[in-house]
């Protein structure tokens, strides 16, 4: 393959490090075995290496040296926007010409398709969801597909759904594989990829896939597991103990809602003086890039972040890595801990575990695990379909939530179940099985993850360790310097909250406005109406007082949300509270309360008490039945329709009525309790939901 006036692969190596890290530098162990094994014709290398080892110099190297033998571009399949970012950086700090077409630059396509026709692209990046778009494969990819030089598959666990990160789009890889030029190598990398996930990556890639791998023991982490805080307590150690830390870094959290929430503890506390924000998935891409930026430079203290800023983020001197709750898999939390101490001798890891833990990681165990009836419902609806139909559509005529119907077309795509056109979805006619078997043995793989994450947060041996046996390293040994190894806590992570901080959190917290969206759209299927929900039926924006599971309603979350009892003051002042700053155009002429999910002590004193407080009459309103337990949403929907308008209706024609209900997740209690009093001639319904649960 290489000609006599070629340069070898040693020598670019020598020329792109010099430019990437300076003259001093030097291939790493493992690197130069994975270059020579990518200049053979067709080769499939994948390779496994703990975070910071450098396995994207090694395919920089390797698209620089084909380039000089008169070879394609590269093609880089990348996951995140913020990876892609990084990594055009660094394609161009090595002398390449890299471009990315993603969603947050599609002015700039027709340019940088332009360039690419014309031979002035050395790298493009693009996203797994990328290819699964049936435009871009047809103009960009089977232009591309025969002329590439290399193809990179970077966070390559994501291919498997045995791994800790399944994305569905990520098996569109190999389709790109099998139109491939014969003679086009293949790299594939991640850091975290068990034995299992080895194995199911080479099969898809070929029997001949050459499988390099690494010892994955970090030496400049420090790991340490804290004693076991309820969430409150989590929240202020941060809060107590974050200026301590030296340098800038990462906290994790396990949900958005909780990101957002610390975030403002903690500016409750510094403002500006220790400047932090919130990073998640709900945030544009534009947003985002000015945060990671904002980290990289030092002018924040630390992004208080979900899993969204985790593979490829690259910060080489990040200090401390936080977890205010333990992720559901060691896989991951290696993953994400390896943003730390790539560049410098010594960063912090700290784990910040609790008992309710657990609930969070069963939702993650099942959530991309299809259910039978769900995908039944889905393929039904678009087997009798006309024409294409929408996700919107689809969420409308399923009752599934829109982003369960997203990732249940996208597993069906892979499958050629489902098939996306410019126009939307249909069903192929191609049969579908429901793979019980293997579905059960993804959900026993993750319950033996979570497990192991139970051995690390009990300290049952090093903590390193642990993780590399989790990833299969036959190179796993103690390491002589995590909190069980030590015996004890390192500094500064040793002391507990003050409890004033305690105090202070919960108040702050309990301040916070939460919005209550009304539903928009009718759930169709078996309901019998579909489409948008008329003005004349709709309930007004309203407010929630305790959303998801709020640390800082930890004893109402234990008390009368759970068994029902009378309203405790705390949450009548925070009722008072949200009602003083809800800007209605109309004030309330009658409070009706709605015990929807068994608490009418609850509702009853808080309708009471808001009555007394503002001199309004109220209304209780019972009916008959109990709602559907884990129902479909259309089937949920179509019981509170049938119950309210079965039941004995208050008197509201035309008042403006406040609604009190207890608890919902789906918010079908509130937009039919809505319906109802609309229909009955209420002029508007202002919903005050006490506590909106997740799931």
């Amino acid at each position: 393959m290489t000609s006599v006036t070629s340069p070898s692969i040693e020598t670019v190596a020598d020329d792109v490090l010099g430019v990437l890290a300076g003259p001093d530098a030097h291939l790493r162990d493992g690197q130069l075995e994975a270059l020579q094994a990518l200049t053979r014709p067709g080769a499939r290398v994948l390779v496994v290496q703990a975070t910071g080892w450098g396995k994207s110099a090694v395919y920089w190297i390797a698209t620089s040296w084909l380039r000089a033998q008169g070879r394609g571009p590269t093609l880089v399949i990348s996951p995140l926007l913020s990876l892609m970012r990084d990594q055009v950086a660094a394609a161009s700090r090595a002398g390449l010409r890299a471009a990315t077409l993603n969603s947050s630059n599609v002015g700039e396509w027709q340019r940088i398709e332009a360039d690419l026709a014309a031979g002035e692209v050395d790298v493009l990046l693009v996203s797994p969801e990328r290819l699964a778009n049936p435009t871009f494969g047809a103009r960009v990819m089977e232009a591309l597909t025969g002329a590439l030089g290399l193809v990179v598959v970077d966070e390559a666990h994501s291919v498997s759904d045995w791994g800790h990160d399944f994305r569905p789009d990520y098996r569109r890889v190999t389709d790109v594989l099998r139109r491939l030029n014969p003679d086009t190598p293949v790299l594939a990398t991640t850091a975290t990829a068990n034995a299992r996930v080895v194995e199911d990556i080479a099969a898809q890639f070929g029997d001949d896939t050459v499988v390099l791998r690494g010892p994955l023991a970090r030496a400049s982490l420090q790991l340490a597991v804290l004693l076991l805080m309820d969430p409150l307590q989590r929240f202020a150690w941060v809060v107590d103990h974050l200026p301590q830390l030296a340098g800038s870094g990462i906290v994790y959290t396990l949900t958005v809602a909780d990101a957002e929430r610390l975030t403002e503890a903690i500016r409750s506390r510094y403002g500006a003086q220790l400047p932090v924000a919130a990073y998640t998935g709900q945030l544009d891409s534009d947003s985002r890039e000015s945060l990671e930026a904002d980290l990289r430079d030092n002018r924040v203290k630390a992004l208080v972040a979900t899993s969204a800023l985790g593979m490829g983020y690259d910060k080489p001197d990040l200090g401390f890595v936080i977890h205010v709750g333990a992720p559901p898999s060691p896989v991951s939390y290696y993953q994400q801990v390896g943003r730390a101490g790539r560049a410098i001798d010594h960063a912090l890891v700290a784990l910040l575990p609790s008992a309710g833990d657990d609930g969070v990681w069963d939702y993650f165990a099942t959530a991309t695990i299809p259910k039978e009836p769900q995908v039944r419902s889905l393929l039904d609806t678009l087997g009798s379909a006309e024409a294409t139909m929408s996700v919107p559509q689809l969420e409308a005529e399923t009752g599934l939530r829109r982003t369960k119907v997203d990732l249940l077309l996208k597993q069906l795509a892979v499958d050629g179940i489902t098939e996306r056109s410019a126009d939307g979805w249909r069903a192929t006619g191609t049969p579908w099985r429901y793979d019980q078997d293997h579905y059960d043995g993804v959900l026993a793989v993750r319950r033996r993850e979570a497990d192991i994450m139970r051995r690390y947060i009990r300290g049952e041996q090093c903590l390193m360790q642990l993780l590399q046996q989790s990833l299969d390293d036959p190179d796993a040994a103690p390491c002589g310097r995590c909190s069980v190894c030590l015996g004890q806590l390192p500094d500064p992570l040793g002391a507990q909250p003050a409890p004033d901080t305690m105090a202070q959190v919960r108040q702050v917290l309990r301040t916070e406005q939460h919005l209550l969206e009304p539903r928009k759209m009718w759930p169709g299927g078996a309901f019998g109406r579909r489409g948008r929900i008329p003005a004349a039926e709709a309930a007004d924006e309203g407010r929630v007082i305790v959303h998801a599971d709020a640390v800082e309603w930890g004893d109402l979350l234990a008390g009368p949300l759970r068994h029902d009892a009378p309203p405790p003051a705390d949450l009548l002042d925070a009722c008072v509270r949200t009602l003083a700053q809800w800007s209605w155009s109309t004030r309330p002429q009658l409070i009706v309360g709605l015990s929807a999910l068994g608490h009418p002590q609850l509702v009853g004193g808080v309708v009471e008490s808001l009555g007394a407080a503002g001199r309004l009459p109220t209304a209780p309103w019972q009916f008959d039945g109990t709602p559907p337990a884990d129902a479909a949403s259309v089937d949920e929907a179509t019981f509170w329709r049938d119950a309210l308008q079965d039941s004995t209706v208050p008197d509201v024609a035309d008042r403006t009525v406040l609604l009190v209900v207890d608890r919902s997740s789906s918010g079908w209690a509130v937009t039919l309790a809505a319906a109802t009093l609309r229909t009955a001639g209420a002029n508007a319904v202002l919903p005050l939901l006490l506590h909106r649960s997740v799931g």
